[in-house]
């Protein structure tokens, strides 16, 4: 079953970008955006879109598919306002950072149909910059997209578009992994929370080394000329907007809470064996990461 057209609520980075590679690979005959009118000019002007609609429920009419695109929260408030008055034939998705809150209310606006009519997605993909204006049609090339099983089943969902969606997934490059949504979200609170955090405070510790140390006399010794690129690197997506992590760290908080704790002990373990052989069994464990190849 084929897809004409798709409705993306959020066209910024993330939608943006989805619609962006829908449309340069000639994926899909129609992308509605649904945004605030300035975005999805911008958006239509990107090439991003074809049409644009502020409302939400009127931008979904005619789509076989309806992706939300919006933080964590907005996608909560969305699928309780589309949920009941979006026809049963239009698949309902999203690309939601956490999937555990999410997929339980999805449970609780649809009930036994909510794996026949809500399909929990998250694209690992993204940059540090938010907006139409960052979006790319090569975001999704070789990324994982996880797409939520049910809690009986291992298929992510049963709607008889969930297969022609996953085509339009695989046409962009996506790699599609099926997980639980509790599996989800520890894991990425690990491989994508967990750095988020460390960019954010490794960027507040120097801000205030050069509030206490910084010399007025002698700019050139200012940090925000003279970083590192291992620090510059580090800190790269602490220019992350608050707007998107914030639901982040409300929905997902005790899993970060354990990823950082984690961190905590790691570093405390380096910090006692700086001038121990220790030091050099830490470098050696974690060279095996960096030394892996990705697969092909």
């Amino acid at each position: 079953m084929s897809i004409q057209q798709i409705t993306i609520i959020g066209t910024g980075l993330i939608g943006g970008s989805l619609a962006l590679s829908l449309k340069s690979r000639k994926l899909v005959s129609r992308v509605v955006g649904c945004d605030r009118e300035q975005v999805l000019t911008r958006a239509i002007a990107a090439g991003a879109i074809d049409h644009g609609n502020p409302d939400p429920l009127t931008a979904c009419h005619g789509s076989q598919v309806v992706v939300l695109a919006v933080p964590v929260g907005g996608i909560i408030d969305m699928m309780e306002r589309l949920g009941p008055s979006v026809a049963a034939e239009a698949l309902l998705t999203d690309v939601g950072s956490t999937k555990a809150e999410i997929a339980a209310r999805a449970k609780a606006i649809f009930g036994k149909q909510a794996a026949a009519r809500f399909l929990p997605g998250h694209p690992m993909a993204g940059k540090e910059f938010s907006g139409i204006d960052q979006a790319d049609a090569n975001l999704f090339q070789g990324a994982t997209w996880f797409l939520i099983t049910g809690e009986k089943s291992q298929s992510p969902s049963s709607h008889p578009h969930a297969e022609a969606y996953k085509t339009l997934l695989r046409g962009i490059g996506a790699s599609l992994v099926p997980i639980s949504a509790d599996r989800h979200d520890e894991l990425c609170a690990f491989i994508s929370h967990l750095p988020q955090m460390v960019s954010t405070a490794m960027a507040g510790v120097a801000l205030d080394y050069r509030e206490q140390f910084s010399d007025p006399a002698n700019r050139e010794l200012d940090i925000a000329k003279i970083t590192s690129r291992g620090f510059r690197e580090m800190t790269r997506t602490a220019s992350s907007p608050y707007s998107m992590w914030r639901d982040v760290a409300l929905t997902n908080s005790a899993n970060i809470e354990k990823a950082l704790l984690a961190l905590e002990h790691r570093l405390a373990h380096i910090r006692e064996n700086l001038k121990t052989p220790e030091l050099r069994a830490e470098f050696e464990r974690a060279a095996q990461i960096a030394l892996r190849k990705p697969a092909k």
